[in-house]
């Protein structure tokens, strides 16, 4: 299947190389923490690797000594001590297991820990550039590889390495002779695992790609899934995700096969080394060169050796696919974020003023991080100069594009202004820390995100500086109180994913008790009563006259009948600021507002945005 531009946009990066030492250095530093038990471990490993080489040689001994001796005794001896190797190796070998997958759980809660600590800290921009369905991807399906990797490579191939060099040493020792004729068959078992890693790479490759498309297809769809059935598309979104589902499905059987031929392939040759071994050995016995017990011990160990280097060929396959996903991580967090706290930060004053300034600001999103696209930039905000004086109610008003919300990304830092500053209390913004800032302002959207939590974490975000009585407070400033009082759990409700079991007014009252619990010094409200019915708007209206009382407001409103009682009024018009004044003053005037005005309340047309 072809992917269409909106697959292109969650496509996955390409793998690098099959074995990057930069990249393993970096990733062994995460078992750093836990380098006793990796020790412990490996030593485990070699312990059973010699454990191995045991049973072979007591075959050796009992065929050619204890059996033609009838001596009873050593015969019941190196079956014991045959068992017991066995028991010990089964030991160490379920100890070994557990250890090593601690160790990769270890790794993987502290690298999922770094990465989502990461994502906390980046800007606004990287989210704008990458979907949710990919950032999924690293946090789930790239670390689960990783911990592939510290649980079945790094550690394991300690005990795979060794096992082939105590094998290859015991039968060189025993002859020297047989054991080069066992080894003829090793350039294809090499051509074997060359032609095997080649291909399974690739089939990797398109597996990871194809999982990064059902992530992204499905986290769309399944947020937007009231979209898909307000306008009947369950069955073209269907047939979609089939094509995407398919092409997964392809791309892993296609890995399967290159196993289904790897695995026989290797036990063929595997035949091979033990047909020339019983041919060659065989020879030897009637000549008198070789005993019958080496034979069968080398029967043995051919088996055995071949088994380790099936499983080098799969580890070498979760290294390289481990290479990818750590590239892709590390890509991840190594990413400084487009806005970024100042080197030496200026400290924010105990008691904020709440006076904002924007000087002559020149903002474009389209050159909003630190790449040079070598585009025009698309001016978004041209030279916008106002301040907003301590306590001051201040309402933005314009059409929809105008940059009424621009204003506020910039204002709460989520962007930097190419041109110009944002000034609190007569300091740039930029050289505060982000933390501060936006501690001391109140964000409330039209568009209000709840989490799946109770109505009690909601207000407060789980800040226990925020006392229970003055959470209960602000709820009840808002009246938010009375709703919740009717939940089953009252606040301990849990609200479902985005606050699903309330109503769209339930969610914005919500949304100002959290406000108001917060306490900030500088309050915006961008379209927050946009969404409420008039009995609630007129509750919440009363609110917010006392929550406004003695703060600097920003209201962004589409209704001008919320902003007629603002301190002043500023007008944006395709970026630019074009009016300001009081309501009155504005009307008098005639012009943009004026017009804005007589569409909402004279004229035809519904509110414009």
């Amino acid at each position: 299947m072809q992917p269409g531009p909106d697959l292109d946009f969650h496509e996955e990066e390409a793998l690098g190389k099959a074995y990057d030492a930069r990249l393993m250095r970096r990733l062994l530093r995460y078992l750093w923490p836990y380098r006793l038990r990796v020790t412990v471990a490996v030593v485990m490993l070699i312990a059973a690797s010699g454990l191995e080489l045991v049973g072979p040689y007591l075959t050796a001994v009992a065929i050619d000594r204890a059996i033609p001796a009838r001596d009873l005794a050593l015969l019941t001896i190196l079956a014991g001590i045959y068992a017991l190797t066995l028991v010990l190796a089964l030991l160490l070998s379920y100890a070994e297991t557990l250890l090593t997958t601690w160790i990769g759980q270890s790794v993987m809660y502290d690298l999922r820990t770094e990465i989502f600590a990461q994502l906390q800290r980046l800007s606004l921009r990287f989210f704008d550039r990458n979907p949710v369905g990919r950032l999924m991807t690293r946090l789930t399906s790239d670390v689960e590889v990783l911990n592939e990797m510290f649980t079945s490579g790094v550690v394991a191939i300690f005990g795979d390495v060794f096992t082939l060099v105590f094998i290859v040493a015991v039968m060189l020792a025993m002859s020297w002779k047989l054991a080069l004729v066992s080894f003829t068959v090793i350039p294809l078992v090499w051509a074997a695992a060359y032609w095997f890693r080649k291909n399974v790479r690739r089939a990797y490759r398109d597996i990871r790609v194809r999982l990064a498309r059902i992530n992204a297809f499905l986290q769309e769809r399944v947020t937007g899934m009231s979209v898909v059935q307000l306008f009947g598309r369950e069955g073209s979104e269907l047939r979609k995700f089939q094509a995407i589902n398919a092409d997964h499905l392809h791309a892993h059987l296609r890995s399967i096969t290159y196993y289904a031929l790897f695995w026989p392939l290797i036990e063929l040759v595997a035949a091979v080394a033990v047909a020339l071994v019983l041919w060659y050995g065989g020879l030897n016995v009637l000549e008198g060169t070789l005993t019958v017990g080496v034979v069968a011990a080398f029967l043995q160990y051919v088996r055995r050796f071949y088994r380790p280097i099936q499983d080098l060929s799969e580890k070498f396959n979760i290294l390289q696919n481990a290479m990818a996903s750590s590239e892709r991580v590390f890509r991840l967090l190594d990413t400084e974020p487009s806005v970024a706290n100042a080197a030496r930060p200026l400290p924010l004053p105990r008691r904020v003023r709440g006076e904002i300034r924007f000087r002559d600001v020149w903002f474009a999103y389209n050159k909003a991080g630190h790449e040079d696209d070598g585009k025009p930039p698309d001016w978004v905000l041209k030279g916008i100069s106002f301040t907003a004086a301590p306590g001051e109610r201040l309402a933005i008003v314009g059409h929809t594009g105008a940059g009424k919300t621009t204003l506020i990304n910039l204002l709460m830092r989520f962007y930097d202004p190419q041109k110009g500053a944002v000034l609190l209390d007569g300091t740039d913004i930029r050289e505060l820390t982000q933390r501060e800032l936006r501690s001391a302002i109140g964000l409330v959207l039209q568009d209000v995100y709840l989490f799946s939590g109770s109505a009690r974490f909601n207000i407060r975000l789980g800040n226990d500086e925020i006392s229970e009585e003055a959470m209960v407070a602000a709820a009840e400033r808002v009246g938010a109180d009375r709703f919740i009082r009717r939940l089953p759990q009252a606040y301990s409700q849990p609200l479902g994913e985005r606050g699903a079991s309330l109503s769209v007014g339930e969610r914005q009252l919500l949304s100002f008790a959290r406000a108001l619990a917060f306490d900030p010094r500088i309050l915006i409200l961008d379209e927050a009563t946009s969404s409420v019915d008039s009995e609630i708007e007129a509750q919440i209206q009363a609110a917010l006259e006392e929550l406004m009382r003695g703060r600097t407001s920003l209201v962004i409103a589409h209704r001008l009948s919320t902003v007629q009682n603002a301190d002043r009024i500023v007008v944006m018009h395709h970026g630019e600021l074009v009016e300001e004044g009081t309501h009155e003053q504005l009307l008098a005037r005639g012009k943009l507002y004026a017009r804005l005005y007589e569409l909402q309340f004279v004229g035809d047309s519904p509110t414009v945005a």
